[in-house]
């Protein structure tokens, strides 16, 4: 099995887990999983992410090893990223671009995939979405045009409504094209955008009380680890507050625990 295969299939795994199998692999390949705790709210991405590589011919416990760091906050990355690349693992699998910041900050010489990068280019992780170089690739969900598009739909759902806010998580490093994209498209829709930054889930009620107490009428939820880890959370308190929300990547849809 070449490395460039088995990143080859990682990538195409994220991004489709129903693929065409490949042809029965035989070294053991180790992927090492970097990600937000709680591990439980990423537990279908981590499934959809074996199936898919399943489908491609690796299969866990015969040449398939997962490596997995949950980190309790962003600070910790950085040293599980560490960790992951002492033991020695081929590559390492990181959701968005909080974790392959603390990949990349890690090692140049692992392989890094990304599953949902909301902007690699804007934020300086790889060269170009066609040569990406270096030791990151992997897929984007192109949020900077997301996220505009999310504030459209909002304003559009709320014609009257001239002040609305943008939750992000302020250790995101995508959070920096996406909110000048945001505020861009709120000069372009002539309302007011107020930044809302949240590090942890103990931010996220007195970002709330703040909305109400300012008047604002409905948010749009930037995607990060964070905040796709606490989308039910963040649902919930919309509802409780009565506050209108929009955002790429499910951020605000309530699902089940």
């Amino acid at each position: 099995m070449r490395r460039r295969e088995f990143i080859a299939a990682l990538a195409g795994a994220a991004a489709s887990p129903r693929l065409v199998p490949a042809q029965e692999r035989t070294k053991v390949a180790r992927i090492g999983y970097l990600g937000p705790a709680p591990a439980t709210s990423f537990a279908p991405r981590v499934e959809a992410l074996r199936a898919g590589l399943r489908d491609l011919g690796y299969v866990e416990g015969r040449n398939l090893t997962f490596e997995f760091r949950w980190a309790e906050a962003t600070e910790q990355m950085p040293e599980l990223a560490a960790e992951l690349v002492s033991a020695g693992v081929d590559v390492i699998f990181a959701q968005t671009s909080t974790e392959t910041a603390a990949a990349l900050k890690t090692t140049k010489t692992v392989p890094v995939v990304f599953a949902g990068h909301a902007d690699p280019v804007g934020v300086g992780h790889v060269a170009s979405l066609a040569k990406p170089g270096g030791n990151a690739t992997g897929m984007t969900v192109v949020m900077t045009d997301l996220t505009a598009k999310a504030l459209e739909a909002l304003k559009e759902a709320l014609p009257n409504a001239r002040r609305f806010d943008v939750l992000f998580t302020s250790t995101a490093p995508s959070r920096i094209p996406a909110l000048d994209a945001a505020q861009r498209a709120a000069q372009s829709l002539g309302v007011e955008l107020r930044r809302v930054p949240v590090r942890g889930e103990e931010d996220l009620q007195g970002a709330f009380a703040q909305m109400v107490q300012d008047g604002v009428d409905g948010f749009v939820v930037l995607a990060s680890s964070f905040t796709l880890s606490r989308r039910v959370v963040i649902a919930d308190l919309a509802i409780e507050h009565r506050r209108a929300c929009s955002g790429p990547r499910t951020t605000c849809l309530r699902v089940a625990s």
